[in-house]
């Protein structure tokens, strides 16, 4: 723990050495690491093998819900079990209220791939905290979101959102107390426990922003998504094996 408390930058895509360096390097004592399309089982074993005495990394899944066209994201913390994405977004939610897990909102109203208004006011009992920062966003996206927290009066949260290496530490939550594992961090996130939301600033910052915001490019290819995930074999897709059909009746693909 720093002066600040215990300090999570609250969602991460990457994960590897380098990643530990700087997250150690910048004070982070916890990342949660929440990839796209990865199925649980691999998040929680890539998250064991990059723990240590210094950094804890919890697993999460920032669960892509409905369509190419009308997609939302998720992200989850304290799941029991695999979740797939491609579910309808109340298909998703009411499996996560199932599994008890801490909801997130990542990134509120921010072009087509976030929670707006509307879905967070319908889904305010099963929401736990609204992103209210986020280095991809531009200064509007920023005020919009903490225009939501506020008047929703959810609890609020940070993260570096970090695609690339560098972006990892730029942003994040200090807690007062440490959480031993993602179950115990789900459990305080769910309760609300005290926090304060930190970022840096300065010209580095952003850089760093910029860096993340020319990315989006890549990260929203169609012809990325299509080739890749559209598959039943792709491993986060709800006609792969690992589900049984258990969510046939609220996937969209």
């Amino acid at each position: 723990m720093t002066s600040q408390g215990f300090t999570v930058d609250l969602h991460v895509k990457v994960l590897d050495e380098r990643v530990v360096e700087r997250a150690k390097a910048r004070g982070v004592d916890a990342l949660v690491y929440a990839p796209h399309f990865t199925r649980l089982s691999d998040i929680r074993e890539r998250a064991r093998s990059f723990s240590d005495d210094e950094l804890t990394i919890y697993p999460g899944r920032e669960l892509f819900t409905g369509t190419w066209q009308q997609r939302r994201h998720v992200l989850a913390v304290g799941l029991d079990e695999q979740v797939p994405d491609f579910l309808t977004l109340d298909g998703t939610m009411a499996e996560l209220r199932r599994q008890d897990a801490a909801v997130l909102v990542p990134h509120p109203g921010f072009l087509n791939v976030s929670l707006g208004r509307e879905e967070i006011a319908r889904y305010r009992d099963t929401i736990d905290a609204i992103e209210v920062y986020n280095p991809k966003h531009l200064p509007h996206h920023n005020r919009r979101a903490q225009r939501f927290a506020r008047e929703t009066g959810l609890a609020q949260f940070t993260s570096s959102y970090a695609h690339l290496r560098s972006t990892v530490g730029e942003a994040w939550v200090a807690f007062e107390e440490s959480f031993d594992d993602a179950d115990a961090f789900a459990a305080a996130l769910k309760s609300g426990v005290d926090r304060e939301i930190h970022r840096r600033d300065g010209v580095g910052h952003a850089l760093r922003r910029g860096l993340e915001f020319a990315h989006l490019g890549y990260e929203n290819s169609w012809q990325k998504f299509d080739r890749v995930m559209l598959q039943g074999t792709a491993p986060t897709h709800p006609d792969h094996v690992a589900y049984g059909g258990a969510f046939d009746d609220v996937k969209v693909y």
